[in-house]
């Protein structure tokens, strides 16, 4: 986890300074838009034994996930379309530019595409300790 969280602050350090640099050009602006932070939470500073990985998860219309963990921590941002993502029991609704976070190893009860006719998709950031996966189905309980 501390190895993702220090990559994704060098990743994200590198960002904004290469932007500031960007619009910093003798007050002209490269774009007419400038940059937008759509999210930020503090990361533990030792992540020596940790990674980062970028996953574009897609949802078939009317598609609902089967339960699941992510053993890392997870920052998600939609796409396309809009899901219902149930996580510890809490539903969240989530549409297009929509950035969300998700605590390690807490349970993700579902996720559901809302449209019956439209793909969703998101890109996931996950951090955490180097070789874990991403996802970890959910044992049905008997």
């Amino acid at each position: 986890m501390k190895k993702f969280v220090l990559s994704l602050t060098v990743l994200l350090t590198a960002f904004t300074l290469s932007t500031k640099a960007q619009h910093q050009d003798h007050g002209k602006e490269v774009t007419k838009y400038p940059p937008k932070v759509l999210f930020t939470k503090q990361l533990p500073a030792d992540l020596k034994k940790d990674e980062a990985q970028v996953v574009l998860v897609r949802f078939a219309p009317g598609e609902v996930s089967n339960a699941h963990r992510h053993p890392m921590a997870t920052v998600g941002y939609v796409l396309e379309g809009s899901i219902e993502s149930t996580f510890e029991g809490e539903k969240h609704v989530y549409k297009q530019g929509d950035v969300f976070w998700e605590e390690p190893g807490g349970l993700h009860n579902q996720t559901r595409n809302l449209s019956t006719t439209q793909e969703a998709k998101l890109v996931v950031f996950f951090v955490g300790s180097t070789g874990s996966p991403v996802l970890i189905p959910e044992k049905a309980k008997k």
